[in-house]
């Protein structure tokens, strides 16, 4: 069974390019021809599905990586979380690698049902890695790894997030001296020892946010084998040359999400079929974030 942080790391090769293509699918990010019949749930969820599908075969050879956030097909009931379903199921089937962006976070037997939901190929919302919020420490985290490691899939963790207000508690200074992000990365190494694959990679992966080059780029010392999801890059603020610490000496460690920017990149290049727009947008975001600064 090959580790998730190695299956990660073959797309990546395989592409050329670290980005996670952020399927946070709203109706006002869809092309024309993509727009629902009429107002109804049913209708918006399957409008949503096929532009989802589009991008996911029309990106194949350019992006190895699909992240869905949950929370966007959650606002439509039980509709909106079969599109979600469907959506995860139909990129593994092209053979991306998959982020679940939920964010969950329960102990014990509630984590364990988490887990199963997501990591688990009997889930619904199989994929290779689901994103989790570690602030209830170990409890809430060996469920997900210990199944993890039976089905070859990982976890992302919440360390350094991309949003100002995350400082308010991140940036919090310990008893050792320490900030509780730094003690929150000292954790997600330590989760993660026992599950590193092949390409020097921990299947226990952590969320660090572009918005935070300085930070970002200390982290990546202090984790030699957690691998980044790295998000707020573009809409958020974030460059290229913020998110270069993020990767080790050989450009690997990492995966950039990108959502709004390439989802609504027709709408910036009204000139361009919409295809051809997002495509054109995947290839200047590789440039920007494998340049070397």
């Amino acid at each position: 069974m090959i580790n998730a942080a190695d299956r990660l790391a073959q797309a990546i090769a395989r592409t050329s390019n670290p980005t996670a293509m952020g399927l946070d699918t709203q109706v006002t990010h869809l092309p024309a021809e993509f727009k629902p019949l009429t107002d109804s749930v049913a209708d918006i969820c399957a409008a949503i599905y096929k532009y989802n599908c589009a991008l996911i075969e029309g990106m194949a050879d350019l992006v190895g990586c699909i992240k869905v956030q949950a929370a966007y097909y959650e606002m439509y009931g039980v509709e909106g979380m079969k599109t979600f379903a469907k959506t995860l199921s139909y990129a593994r089937e092209k053979g991306y690698v998959t982020i679940a962006d939920c964010k969950r976070n329960d102990i014990g037997a509630t984590a364990g049902a988490y887990a199963k939901a997501y990591l688990d190929p009997k889930g619904e919302f199989f994929c290779d890695f689901v994103t989790v919020n570690g602030y209830l420490g170990v409890d809430g985290i060996k469920p997900f790894v210990d199944l993890g490691k039976e089905t070859g899939c990982g976890i992302y963790a919440l360390v350094k997030t991309s949003n100002p207000s995350g400082a308010q508690l991140q940036d919090m200074v310990a008893a050792d001296g320490r900030k509780i992000y730094e003690v929150m990365a000292d954790f997600v190494s330590e989760w993660g020892t026992d599950v590193i694959g092949e390409c020097g990679y921990s299947s226990v992966g952590a969320v660090v946010g572009a918005t935070w080059p300085q930070q970002s780029t200390e982290l990546r010392k202090r984790m030699p084998h957690t691998p980044f999801l790295v998000p707020g890059y573009g809409a958020q603020g974030g460059t290229g040359k913020d998110l270069a610490g993020c990767f080790d000496a050989n450009g690997g460690g990492a995966v950039v999400n990108a959502s709004r920017s390439l989802l609504c990149a027709h709408q910036k290049r009204p000139e361009m079929g919409w295809l051809e727009a997002v495509r054109a947008e995947a290839v200047r975001m590789r440039a920007d974030i494998t340049a070397k600064y």
